[in-house]
């Protein structure tokens, strides 16, 4: 334990710039969730150890248990100054330091088996992503629209076009509402059409294109404290699937590093194999419990936007939990959120604050 705090010091202070350096090549940021996530299995491992060993060495057993809780405090310890001084969550550092069931700090019902999330706003920001990708894919349109006929046409705005356009919609969907807002048309095609041809499918089969561009131009993140809450439903041999309308949903939580935490995905692909209505119907909720073989009155949702809750109801699912990260908490829980968080690292929190104890 000794010698794995003096490498937790060296990578705070490699963090300090930015980046940790192994063998002189500058890898990934320091991840703090997996890095707290990481000191609380190894911490609950040697926990676990001891409470095995109590009646074979019960002479040993309770010194070693006195110096684990002090190896668990002083890494504690670390772990807070590093999360003050990079301005993160440092509430969620007591994570390392409780010995408290993982379901208990997940806030479930204790006879949940499953978690189901929506991905983006649960887990990874990914609407920047999609943002980006559909920006390149309509602006290289646009361009060679001015350029073939001379007419101005108004770029893809980020900000108007992507929440009103684009989001929640199926990409060929996408496509045909913003040639719409232009006041264009084209020929649909066919869905082999290369990428980039003035087709609807040629657009939409660029925009995928252009989401694994984003994606190994700049990687991808998970929100602050979903790994950890990935790792706890884990913990808690609960069964995690995760729900999306993209078709890159698996490569966009590998890239996030989720993807060894997740069990199933029901994503596009599936919704298209299975012939799945999207939200507010609860067809891909019901088919991750599906894919997952679990009881949706066993099993809590995670969503993000009124049609996701009502999703969640409809679905006759246990408990949903709505992830608001802006103002509209009022108008979840009037559709029948029963639980309304800032994200998923506060809902841990919250657990922690109502009484977990330490070893």
């Amino acid at each position: 334990m000794h010698v794995a705090r003096k490498r937790l010091l060296e990578n705070t202070d490699a963090a300090r710039h930015g980046r940790v350096q192994t063998d002189g090549v500058a890898a990934e940021p320091l991840d703090f969730d997996a890095l707290i996530g990481g000191w609380r299995r190894a911490f609950e491992a040697a926990r676990a150890a001891l409470e095995a060993a109590r009646y074979d060495l019960p002479g040993e057993v309770g010194m070693r248990r006195h110096r684990l809780a002090e190896e668990r405090a002083a890494t504690a310890r670390l772990l807070d100054a590093f999360a003050r001084e990079h301005q993160t969550k440092r509430f969620l550092v007591r994570l390392v330091a409780t010995s408290w069931e993982s379901k208990r700090l997940l806030g479930v019902p204790p006879d949940a088996v499953a978690c189901v999330f929506n991905v983006d706003g649960v887990l990874v920001p990914s609407a920047a992503i999609h943002a980006e990708a559909w920006r390149r894919t309509f602006d290289e349109f646009v361009s060679r629209h001015i350029e073939r006929t001379g007419v101005p046409l108004a770029s893809f705005s980020v900000g108007v076009d992507y929440p009103t356009l684009v989001h929640g919609r199926t990409r060929v969907g996408s496509v045909h509402d913003f040639l719409a807002s232009r006041g264009l048309t084209l020929p649909d095609g066919s869905p082999d059409d290369p990428p980039g041809t003035d087709t609807v499918y040629g657009l939409a089969n660029r925009k995928n294109d252009a989401l694994l561009e984003v994606l190994a131009e700049h990687g991808a993140h998970a929100f602050e404290g979903a790994r950890l809450y990935l790792e706890l439903v884990r913990d808690a041999a609960m069964r995690c699937a995760v729900v999306s309308g993209s078709t890159n949903t698996r490569i966009l939580c590998e890239r996030a590093h989720l993807g060894t935490l997740i069990d199933e995905y029901v994503d596009g692909n599936t919704a298209l194999a299975e012939r799945l209505r999207r939200k507010p119907a609860p067809d891909m909720l019901l088919a991750a419990c599906r894919h997952l073989d679990v009881d949706p009155a066993r099993t809590v949702v995670f969503e993000t936007t009124a049609g996701g809750v009502d999703a969640g109801r409809a679905g006759g699912f246990e408990v949903v939990v709505a992830v608001d990260r802006g103002s509209a908490a009022p108008a979840l829980r009037a559709h029948g959120a029963d639980l309304v968080v800032a994200d998923l690292g506060t809902l841990l929190e919250r657990q922690l604050a109502s009484g977990a104890t330490t070893a």
